[in-house]
């Protein structure tokens, strides 16, 4: 029989390992806001592009992102099973993977940038905004993927601070580079949109090198370059990533999908969306730190063979992250107008957004559970389940729905939202009824 709220002592293993994370993410949604603070000022063509451009660079990332939810779990079932010194040794592999396929992948796609853009955008100021944006996110796409193989190994270790430290001077760096490469200060060339996406792109890699380097004095006891995955550790890496990258990269090439779609409602629509889709972001980036904590200890625990105690860490964490995410979605929900205002310059694009962001905040406690629940089922070796049930519900029901209500039939950006909450909301009972059926218990990682 599950409990409701957590035992004070379960409560301080989730809060332990979340806080570091919670604290990187706070850092990512303040970079978030400061870039479309900065990036409003050049208008809402520039703020189109950049919203479609960043989804862009995300699905390209996706690709590689399941590598790290293979290494969290692989390194948290290994310490749960006693073996500590081989618990980095996932970590190597994902390395040497992103060096063969995403570094080159990288190349490729700076040089296919404007196709992409063209191929998704058809407003030419948003094309002319986009492309260098674009070309400058994606030429660090590799820095990107191994950043996340290595926020993979921090968590599973259960050591996030040190992601979180490194995440907090990555973002001040980065609003650094682009408040100076925006807007021309400290001597440098006036660069607009280009300049952000290039200070974006030089903080990832010099994020990369911080954590390279502490990883040899910090992660050497867990075999951190000191050897590689056998063929069969690869092939289990690799069978719990495929379907976590696929179900990552559908769910990115439907935000763009999506934004395409918006992109028919119009440009203020398509600017309003961006900026809802960031302030969501301020909800939910914490809810993906409780995501990362569950994925951690259901999957140690399950090292343990303790499937009891990996089925309660779930409900466990899924208390905290709703109690957490409904105090920050109140704002949204009471004062939306002027948290909008910080965003948008022009009245048109604002009015569209206000009942939008109050939907949001009234859907965020259930998407904090669903995404708790996914991340769970990830920490057990469900990710093919995941994959199907995200790509389903996004690409069979929402997608469709949204277009009809939106460029077919006029209804608007606030439509688009009521179906896209609903559609998550449903999503989130899925994986709590998927938890509850446990046939996770029998996978083996």
């Amino acid at each position: 029989m599950k409990r409701f709220i957590p035992e004070s002592h379960r409560s301080r293993q989730v809060i332990s390992i979340s806080i570091p994370i919670i604290g990187a993410m706070i850092s990512q949604n303040i970079l978030n806001l400061v870039d479309a603070a900065m990036v409003g000022h050049l208008g809402s063509a520039t703020m189109a592009a950049v919203g479609i451009s960043s989804f862009l660079n995300f699905l390209a990332v996706a690709l590689f992102m399941g590598l790290a939810t293979g290494v969290q779990v692989i390194v948290a079932r290994r310490l749960g099973e006693g073996r500590e010194s081989e618990a980095a040794v996932p970590l190597n592999g994902s390395l040497l993977l992103n060096l063969i396929f995403a570094v080159p992948a990288s190349l490729l796609l700076f040089f296919l940038a404007p196709y992409f853009i063209t191929v998704i955008i058809d407003d030419p100021e948003v094309i002319t905004e986009a492309i260098p944006y674009m070309e400058m996110r994606l030429i660090g796409v590799w820095a990107i993927a191994c950043n996340f193989s290595f926020r993979g190994f921090w968590s599973g270790v259960k050591l996030a601070q040190y992601y979180m430290w490194v995440l907090l001077g990555m973002h001040g760096l980065n609003i650094l580079l682009n408040y100076t490469l925006i807007f021309g200060n400290f001597g440098f060339p006036e660069m607009g949109v280009q300049g952000a996406g290039l200070g974006t792109t030089i903080s990832m890699i010099i994020g990369f090198a911080c954590h390279f380097f502490l990883c040899l004095k910090k992660g050497y006891k867990y075999g951190f370059m000191r050897g590689l995955p056998s063929m069969l550790s690869i092939k289990k890496m690799v069978r719990l990533s495929i379907p976590s990258s696929l179900q990552q990269f559908f769910f990115a090439a439907g935000f763009s999908m999506l934004f395409w779609i918006i992109g028919k409602v119009s440009t203020d629509s398509l600017a309003a969306a961006n900026v809802l889709t960031n302030l969501t972001l301020v909800a939910i980036l914490p809810c993906i730190a409780f995501g990362i904590s569950a994925s951690t200890l259901v999957s140690e625990a399950l090292g343990k063979q303790d499937s009891n105690d990996a089925y309660q860490w779930a409900w466990d964490v899924s208390v905290i992250a709703m109690l957490a995410v409904t105090l920050i979605a109140l704002p949204m929900l009471l004062f939306p107008e002027p948290i909008l205002a910080i965003f948008l310059v022009e009245e048109s694009a604002l009015e569209i957004a206000i009942l939008p962001l109050q939907i949001v905040a009234l859907s965020l406690p259930l998407e904090a559970l669903g995404m708790v629940m996914m991340s769970a089922l990830m920490g057990a070796g469900a990710t093919k389940v995941i994959m199907k049930v995200s790509m389903g519900m996004q690409w069979l029901i929402f997608l469709p729905i949204a277009w009809f209500l939106g460029p077919v039939y006029g209804f608007g950006l606030t439509a688009i939202w009521i179906v896209q909450a609903l559609y998550r909301s449903i999503q989130s009972f899925i994986y709590v009824r998927l938890w509850k059926n446990k046939n996770w218990t029998s996978i083996s990682v």
